[in-house]
């Protein structure tokens, strides 16, 4: 490979919530594979670019360049075949917090906002927490060849409620992996066209996919945008989460000034303009190794559960980093597969309940965007927790 994925890095020292923030609570040699945030180094493009806007040495009120925009438009255009325009892109600080005006903006306290469970646990928190609305599950089902799929049935149901104003989707969806067909995320265009529920996607796992796989953005699906809105950004992908630079698609006008009414947009950093224009022109070969390390991450993975603790249900994911982990064949309730893992084997996962507090209590989600060595100890510790179990 022309880049180097495969050394640890000691991010120990950096302000990691991940490193730093786990250390007083964990024994020290911890492994954290909980957090979707990449133990990997960016792109050395980007790493330029930032440097570059260091040496300016002042960092005052900031503002995207039209080259901003530009580079988002060619991205999309250029891997996705969606053409985008400058009026329909609203820098935000963050996805989650761009989502969160949205929902302020577009329905009252105490309404419900759909969502897919399992799913991104901080939606949950965004909708409950936040916003204080009330979420809303249409749970996944796993089918017969072992796929996560919605039920349209129950998401018809739900959007008829007039109580229910949002749907808020997950693409590619964050814990199980699912990159949706054409024909699922067109039904879902047409039952909140239907009832007028207003449709918030979230792609920022868009670059994200495993080898063979092909994502479609809710954007090429209709011309008609009068109830949609794409949340993104560029945190996953390029493992710059800590620069706080995202995007917001909204084509329509109307929705576009509403959200702005709402205080939706801005709290753009020099640095986090300087990575959006490099990793969005410059960036395209280093995306295409990371997913060729990625898949090789996830196969490791799933080929040592299938041998080594073959009762583990896990659904290869289409997209994402992330593992979602079905323990409950261990015959262990969730609090004793929790200390097995964290306590034992000193591997930091995320409870399956955060994603799911349902269905979720014997369930992991594992992210694998680290060196390869790292991801073998990890795997190796939690398996030696386990010999017992056949």
């Amino acid at each position: 490979m022309k880049y180097d994925f495969d050394t640890p890095v000691n991010r120990f020292g950096t302000y990691s919530a991940k490193w730093d923030g786990s250390a007083a609570r964990y024994k020290p040699g911890f492994i954290p594979l909980f957090v979707a945030d990449m133990d990997l180094k960016c792109a050395p493009q980007i790493i330029k670019a930032l440097h570059r806007t260091a040496d300016h040495e002042i960092f005052g009120y900031t503002m995207p360049p039209q080259e901003y925009f530009d580079a988002v438009i060619r991205w999309f255009d250029t891997h996705y075949g969606w053409k985008i325009e400058k009026d329909w892109i609203l820098p935000s600080a963050g996805t989650c917090s761009g989502i969160n005006k949205v929902i302020e903006a577009f329905s009252n306290i105490g309404d419900g906002v759909i969502i897919t469970r399992p799913v991104y646990g901080h939606f949950t928190g965004m909708i409950e927490g936040d916003t204080h609305r009330k979420a809303v599950d249409c749970h996944l089902h796993l089918d017969e060849n072992n796929v996560w799929r919605m039920d349209f049935d129950e998401i018809e149901k739900a959007c008829s409620d007039s109580h229910n104003r949002i749907f808020l989707l997950c693409s590619p969806h964050n814990p199980v992996g699912r990159v949706w067909e054409p024909w699922e995320l067109q039904k879902i265009v047409e039952i909140t066209k239907r009832h007028n529920v207003l449709l918030i996607v979230d792609e920022i796992h868009c670059d994200l996919i495993r080898k063979g796989g092909k994502f479609t953005s809710i954007g090429t699906m209709t011309d008609d945008y009068s109830n949609i809105v794409v949340a993104g950004g560029l945190g996953k992908t390029f493992n710059i989460a800590g620069l706080a630079c995202s995007n917001l698609i909204i084509p329509n006008k109307f929705l576009r000034e509403r959200y702005r009414q709402a205080g939706g947009g801005g709290g753009m950093t020099p640095f986090g303009v300087s990575a959006v224009i490099s990793a969005y022109t410059e960036c395209d070969d280093w995306v295409e190794e990371l997913n060729e390390y990625l898949d090789g991450n996830v196969e490791l993975a799933m080929n040592f559960f299938a041998e080594k603790m073959p009762w583990v249900k896990i659904s290869y994911p289409q997209g994402t980093y992330c593992l979602w982990i079905d323990f409950s064949a261990s015959g262990l309730d969730g609090d004793e597969i929790h200390r097995r893992i964290y306590d034992e084997a000193n591997v930091i996962l995320q409870d399956g309940k955060v994603h799911d507090p349902v269905y979720g209590a014997c369930c992991q989600r594992m992210c694998v965007p680290c060196a390869r060595s790292v991801l073998k100890e990890a795997l190796e510790r939690i398996a030696a927790q386990f010999t017992d179990i056949k």
